[in-house]
C-alpha cells in the first residue's frame, strides 16, 4: 500500500468529494498573501456533518472559499 501524499496548490479552499481518501495537502494563498497549508482529509473527517449538510457540497460535490480558512475549519 502506497503512503503517497498528493500536493496541490490552488488559488482557494477547497473540499472536494472526489479527494476524499486520496491524502492530498493543499496548499492556498489567502486574499491578503497569507499561504496556509492544510490536509484535506482532516479537515473533512472533523467537518463531515457540516460539509455534508451544506446545499453547495451535495449540489456541486465541492466546498470552497475564495478568501481565507473558513472559521470552524481552523
Amino acid at each position: 500500500m502506497s503512503n503517497k501524499v498528493n500536493n496541490i496548490t490552488t488559488k482557494r479552499f477547497v473540499i472536494r468529494k472526489s479527494l476524499i481518501g486520496t491524502n492530498t495537502v493543499i496548499t492556498f494563498t489567502t486574499k491578503k498573501g497569507k499561504s496556509v497549508t492544510y490536509n484535506h482529509d482532516e479537515v473533512y473527517n472533523k467537518n463531515k456533518e457540516r460539509f455534508e449538510s451544506m446545499n453547495c457540497f451535495q449540489k456541486y460535490k465541492s466546498y470552497t472559499n475564495s478568501n481565507n480558512i473558513p472559521t470552524f475549519c481552523r
